[in-house]
């Protein structure tokens, strides 16, 4: 009997002191090392998310830890671009799309742009007509792929192959509405709005926007109290401050809730990316280097069971797109559905195949790994947030949307209601900064006169200087490529006028960006990630699309604990 006793005295001590460290902890997790005041107070204060255990992988991507990777050629440069010459890098973790963005994922945004921004009306028509894919991209005038033109695109038999046509322009606007849609779903989740007014509440005057949200909430869904408000379930993190305001009504950053964008990977982290080293790590280093997303150096399986098959999509000889029909082809004449194929040691399919992908990095033959050699990437161009006179954020409205008018004659919209209008940066950002001095770095240190140590800009440019941008004669000064101009007259018609000019010697410039990976139309040399192509920003082909990836937060790995070899 008193032995009963006494473990029951040692079950209620025990269960006391665990009980006190608990609440020992929790009260110390919430108390701030800087002043000892106490966070997430229920009287007012600082409120911070001081639970929050890391970033949720969001929809349909897959995670890459980051590291160190040999960027640059594998094979001989058979095309002598010399444009990809082997340099160290160094990759931060991220997210990218475990598959190409198929028709299906597109045909979601079209339908919402239709929705929201009917094409019925004068105002919009643009919007929904800009985003379209360019199913022409088909046609060859000696070959027959009219049924491509016609149903690929939108036929349920296509749906999980990935959409072509899309330029980088689109590209990039998809990726934009897909984080948009991805934050309002988490927001309403957590309560902070209405229940399905994503599909109930939404109109060309009230929408949602990442950006609107975090710097004026009040703002989004065209000031819609009703939605904004949520429904409730948020209530626990509303605090009343001293004089009876609410607070905590809006997620903010600090919330953990809001995620990174979507967006284009950069050419870095596509290489990187695609290799999936991890498969050849012995302890700290790599055991060789990869031709391809599969380790070993044949495009057929060695693998019993489908020993000779091959390990992706693409053009194998003249006339010769899927291999003799039956055993052992490739399984495709076109491109393929997504995931018909081994996924490599990152878990991500069609890295090399199917389609060739477009990057975020505006092309250059040369990569500048003496200046930087972390998350390299060119194409900066930074903008901040227009301010109203009252110092309030600018939103755009349905009234001041303004569209481009592409080199190819299409038209897109550079805004849509709902977003914040952004404008470069000024002195306001770049005086005295050591890390940039404009808004436009495309050209920075890009090898041409103005790159150099000791160029001195004197009068021979001012003329071109006040009749353009002063970006695009830098540029002109290296890369002489045809300027093609595109107007419209007073009725709307669409003037084109070419650059005849017989001094032209390059088609490169600040408009061609560069797309990764080998496609169903290539042959086996631009399987290898390392090979790197440009195409026109505004145009589209057959053979191009796209993924998206998303920025990592916080820790670079997810395991604290990693396995050794």
């Amino acid at each position: 009997m008193k032995k009963v006793v006494a473990l029951k005295v040692m079950i209620v001590i025990a269960l006391s002191v665990t009980a006190i460290g608990c609440k020992k902890s929790s009260s110390s997790k919430n108390s701030s090392r800087a002043t000892g005041w106490q966070i997430n107070d229920r009287e007012g204060g600082f409120q911070y998310n001081t639970n929050f255990k890391e970033q949720e992988t969001a929809p349909g991507l897959v995670f890459i830890e980051g590291g160190t990777f040999t960027k640059g050629k594998v094979q001989d440069d058979v095309m002598h671009d010399w444009n990809n010459t082997p340099t160290q890098q160094h990759v931060q973790s991220f997210y990218m799309d475990e598959t190409e963005v198929t028709n299906v994922m597109y045909l979601e945004y079209l339908d919402w742009i239709k929705r929201v921004y009917p094409p019925t009306d004068d105002n919009f028509r643009a919007i929904y007509h800009g985003a379209l894919p360019d199913t022409l991209v088909w046609r060859n005038r000696l070959g027959f792929n009219e049924i491509m033109t016609e149903n690929y695109l939108r036929h349920p038999g296509y749906a999980e192959y990935p959409v072509v046509g899309v330029s980088w322009i689109q590209a990039v606007e998809f990726a934009n509405w897909r984080s948009d849609r991805v934050n309002e779903f988490y927001l309403e989740k957590a309560g902070y709005l209405k229940r399905d007014a994503k599909t109930l509440d939404v109109n060309a005057d009230a929408t949602f926007s990442t950006d609107t949200y975090i710097n004026a909430p009040t703002q989004t869904y065209g000031g819609n109290e009703e939605v904004i408000n949520g429904d409730g379930r948020n209530k626990r993190n509303v605090r009343t401050d001293a004089d009876g305001n609410e607070t905590g009504i809006y997620a903010t950053r600090e919330t953990g809730i809001i995620s990174p964008k979507y967006r284009l990977p950069t050419e870095t982290e596509w290489e990187y990316a695609a290799l999936g080293l991890g498969e050849l790590r012995s302890y700290n280093l790599y055991r060789g280097r990869k031709k391809y997303p599969w380790d070993g150096q044949y495009t057929r399986s060695g693998k019993r069971k489908v020993r000779g098959d091959q390990l992706a999509n693409f053009k194998q000889g003249k006339g010769d797109y899927g291999g003799i029909q039956g055993w052992s082809d490739d399984g495709a004449d076109i491109t393929n559905a997504v995931k018909s194929y081994d996924p490599n040691d990152f878990g991500l399919y069609d890295m090399a195949g199917n389609v060739a992908e477009w990057v975020a990095d505006v092309y250059r033959p040369i990569v500048d790994d003496e200046f930087n050699d972390f998350n390299y990437y060119r194409g900066n161009v930074y903008t901040k947030n227009a301010i109203n006179d009252d110092g309030t954020v600018k939103v755009v409205t349905s009234d001041d949307i303004v569209y481009d008018t592409l080199s190819n004659g299409k038209v897109v919209a550079r805004n849509l209601p709902g977003e914040i209008l952004q404008v470069p940066v000024d002195e306001n950002e770049t005086y005295l900064r050591t890390n940039f001095d404009k808004s436009n770095a495309i050209n920075f240190r890009d090898g041409d006169r103005r790159s150099s140590r000791n160029f001195e800009s004197f009068n021979d440019d001012d003329e071109e200087l006040e009749s353009g941008d002063k970006s695009d004669v830098e540029t002109r000064q290296m890369y002489n490529s045809p300027k093609h101009s595109i107007s419209r007259d007073s009725l709307g018609n669409i003037i084109r006028e070419y650059d005849k000019n017989d001094n032209r010697s390059s088609l490169i410039n600040d408009e061609v960006r560069v797309y990764k990976g080998g496609s169903w139309k290539d042959r086996e040399y631009w399987l290898d990630p390392a090979q790197r192509r440009y195409f026109p920003q505004d145009m589209a082909t057959d053979y191009i699309g796209f993924r998206c990836a998303m920025s990592r937060v916080g820790s670079k790995s997810k395991s604290k604990n990693k396995t050794k070899n």
